[in-house]
């Protein structure tokens, strides 16, 4: 029998098995992967997140749909790890948002296409620099095709089926939408995973609970029909600005205030723009250069309540066993002047950054992301005026700006280091004696003044800008790029390292993995000596996985 509303007993179930849905396929997620480098997390990222606000909902006994979103959207975004994992948070605080605005104790058919269209429009709100052929590409076009049918559809499963069936066209599509996917030979991998939610959501409409670990792959699944590998972690944001400039105001006319007049012209002078309003409150949230003329045009419009300076991230792990941190000392019982976290994995390097005067190391990387709660916790624990977070990996930036709004009473910068050699040279330009903003341009003028790469191996056949790459290959990546592969640890090492040189080179640190053995660290480090006699060499026991060779040029 088809539904024509949308209870929060229903509700519940449709979230909960689109959750297991995803959890029991994740790994099929995670092999969609646009370089052929064991790094594939998108999908444990995804089923993490929503793990993490299903096990909310169902600590929660109430059966309010508007509750139930609510609490959804809240565990989703504390618990959200990598970008496909935030933008997944925000779709569903596009639903809650339009779900909250119903009078009834259950959703029509017209309310879930509008619910659909604010989730889409919320996951875009998101991202400063939306890339078509993503996720988003999948949740937009999807709600844009209930919405034109929206006059032939008479119960939620028909929106359902109609939106399912979108979504997997869109999907087919992605390569054609963004290049790398498309050279590659491949689809995006947040879309393929929240397909795997929709027909979760679809399954409970039938009356079909799903539990975990039962291995459920739909017959007419596109990966399945497919057998597609390959897919893409939602690209990379960039941010120039030094300022994060974050305010309230009090509108002196709201009714007739439109965010757009402070958005539009924001968005001309910085980036991760957040713009709300609730009646005549507006709060802003802005990274830019210019954030005195940010304060005067919100004096155009009202009295300013609160004026802060932030940047941030934060997530907690509701599903490693393992300890994530790594703590240089106990919690201090007076605030201190400054805190750095850093992101890291390998024993050696979590010593080293210790070392170089990191005080909490949270463990992670490209194949574990931390969540903002893991960065909110340690933030509340260090009590620090002033603090620095290295992400170190271009997949956790957009987690850790969620943390802008989750701990507002703390003046905290993220510096947007993308890999453990931007991280490890940055903290040699840190000067506690300087104000953090200071620290920030000389770190970031360290990372702009290095190279950086790192070997690892093939999981898989491909070819990517010209470089012929076989499985169980040796790849030299650098700039988010496979320059080198070939079939022997060293040779690919020291080509990578021929590359990364140049007559203006002064220092190169090589951190060495646990695959290393002695014979083949002394082959690099008697290449480097012949290639650049008078450099500098700095050699650290990184003792890390996945990547043999770690590579920092100065």
């Amino acid at each position: 029998m088809a539904n024509s509303k949308l209870s929060g007993t229903l509700f519940k179930k449709m979230v909960t098995n689109g959750a297991v849905n995803l959890k029991n396929n994740h790994k099929e997620i995670d092999n969609l992967n646009v370089f052929p480098v064991p790094d594939g997390d998108t999908g444990t990222n995804m089923q993490m997140t929503m793990m993490a606000g299903i096990k909310e909902v169902k600590n929660n006994k109430t059966d309010s749909i508007q509750d139930i979103s609510k609490i959804l959207s809240r565990g989703l975004l504390m618990g959200a790890r990598g970008n496909s994992g935030v933008i997944l948070s925000q779709f569903f605080r596009g639903l809650y948002s339009e779900i909250a605005k119903i009078d009834s104790d259950s959703v029509s058919v017209d309310d879930f296409i509008q619910a659909l269209v604010g989730g889409y429009q919320m996951s875009y709100r998101a991202v400063m620099d939306p890339v078509e052929g993503t996720i988003l590409t999948v949740v937009r076009e999807s709600a844009e095709k209930v919405l034109q049918e929206r006059k032939n559809l008479k119960s939620i499963d028909e929106v359902l089926k109609v939106y399912l069936t979108q979504a997997k066209e869109t999907l087919i599509k992605t390569p054609d939408l963004l290049p790398v996917l498309k050279e590659a030979g491949v689809v995006d991998s947040g879309g393929a995973g929240f397909i795997k939610i929709v027909e979760g959501w679809m399954m409970a409409l039938n009356g079909q609970e799903i539990q975990e670990e039962q291995q459920y792959v739909e017959q007419n699944s596109f990966v399945h029909e497919h057998n597609e590998i390959g897919a893409h972690n939602l690209g990379e944001i960039d941010i120039k600005f030094g300022y994060c400039t974050e305010f309230i105001v009090k509108l002196f006319d709201y009714e007739k205030f439109d965010e757009k007049f402070m958005r539009e012209p924001l968005s001309q002078m910085g980036d991760s723009l957040v713009v709300v309003t609730d009646e005549d409150l507006l709060k802003v949230h802005v990274h830019t250069n210019q954030p005195g003329v940010a304060l005067t045009l919100a004096q155009k419009y009202g009295e300013l309540q609160t004026i802060k300076v932030d940047n941030m991230r934060n997530q907690h792990s509701n599903i490693m066993n393992s300890e994530k941190e790594v703590t240089k000392k106990e919690t201090p019982k007076q605030k201190s002047k400054y805190a750095l976290i850093s992101v890291a994995s390998g024993e050696g390097i979590k010593e080293v950054f210790l070392e170089l005067g990191v005080d909490r190391v949270i463990s992670g990387g490209q194949t574990m992301n931390p969540s903002t709660e893991d960065f909110v916790k340690a933030i509340n624990e260090l009590n620090a005026e002033n603090i620095i977070i290295l992400p170190n990996n271009s997949n956790i930036i957009l987690t850790a700006e969620q943390t802008v709004e989750l701990c507002p009473e703390y003046n905290i910068r993220v510096l947007k280091t993308k890999s453990i050699a931007q991280g490890y040279s940055s903290l040699i330009s840190f000067d506690p004696t300087m104000k953090i903003d200071e620290n920030i341009e000389a770190m970031t003028e360290s990372i702009t003044n290095m190279k950086s790469g790192e070997v690892t191996y093939a999981i898989r056949d491909t070819e990517m800008k010209g470089v012929k790459i076989k499985e169980g290959d040796f790849i030299g990546i650098s700039s988010s790029e496979i320059k080198v592969s070939t079939n022997n640890k060293v040779e690919t090492t020291n080509n990578l390292i021929d590359l990364l040189l140049s007559d203006e080179s002064e220092i190169i640190t090589v951190f060495y993995g646990l695959d290393v053995l002695d014979e083949e660290l002394d082959e690099v480090i008697s290449h480097i000596n012949t290639k650049a006699p008078d450099i500098e060499v700095e050699i650290i026991e990184g003792k890390q996985d996945i990547y043999s060779f770690i590579i920092a040029v100065e």
